[in-house]
């Protein structure tokens, strides 16, 4: 049976290729990337409605050496 690890790594907006190529490099897959979000009880400042958003999270998995 093939066992996986996987990484969650905050992607910079300004680096998003150069993260995902080293990754990829170390042997890890891209799976998905899901919008960041505020952290859990961080409201917003001022008048904005809207919740802040963090960046992105790219989800990676390798296969687990043996």
């Amino acid at each position: 049976m093939e066992k996986w690890e996987y990484a969650t790594v905050p992607l910079m907006i300004h680096a998003t290729k150069q993260i995902l190529d080293n990754w990829g490099e170390d042997g890890w897959e891209l799976v998905t990337v899901l919008p960041g979000s505020a952290p859990a009880g961080e409201t917003p400042s001022g008048n904005m409605v809207a919740p802040t958003q963090s960046n992105p999270i790219a989800y990676f998995k390798r296969r687990k050496e043996a």
